[in-house]
């Protein structure tokens, strides 16, 4: 499996420009269609999920697959378009993968998904 990298989403300068703060460029409204058409999948979704909500932060690949009445390759490629997104990484152990969120990635898409509180705006 090759390391390649991938860039962040929204890191530094983007992190607090939300969807209601300006419209989006070309380059970022591209950027973000790819994070939620990933995200735009039930089972990509509950991998994340999974992943996420693991204590310690990681979860190997044969903990995941059998959650799922979906062959091994299957999940393997949900987990690659995650990946892609840049939403988590992964590193081989052995004969196993171990998966994580990228740290701040959720933070950020909530922060960018989050409208300004306006004064006397009601709930």
């Amino acid at each position: 499996m090759s390391k390649q990298e991938l860039e962040v989403i929204g890191q530094a300068d983007a992190c607090c420009d939300g969807l209601a703060s300006a419209p989006l460029d070309d380059e970022r409204a591209a950027q973000l269609a790819k994070v939620f058409k990933a995200l735009g999948d039930p089972v990509r979704l509950r991998l994340l999920s999974m992943i996420a909500s693991r204590e310690g932060g990681e979860v190997c690949v044969c903990e995941m697959t059998p959650a799922f009445d979906l062959s091994q390759p299957t999940i393997s490629h949900h987990l690659k378009l995650l990946r892609q997104a840049s939403l988590i990484d992964c590193e081989r152990r052995g004969t196993w993968v171990y998966y994580w969120v990228l740290p701040g990635v959720l933070d950020q898409l909530a922060a960018f998904l989050t409208t300004p509180q306006t004064a006397g705006a009601s709930a």
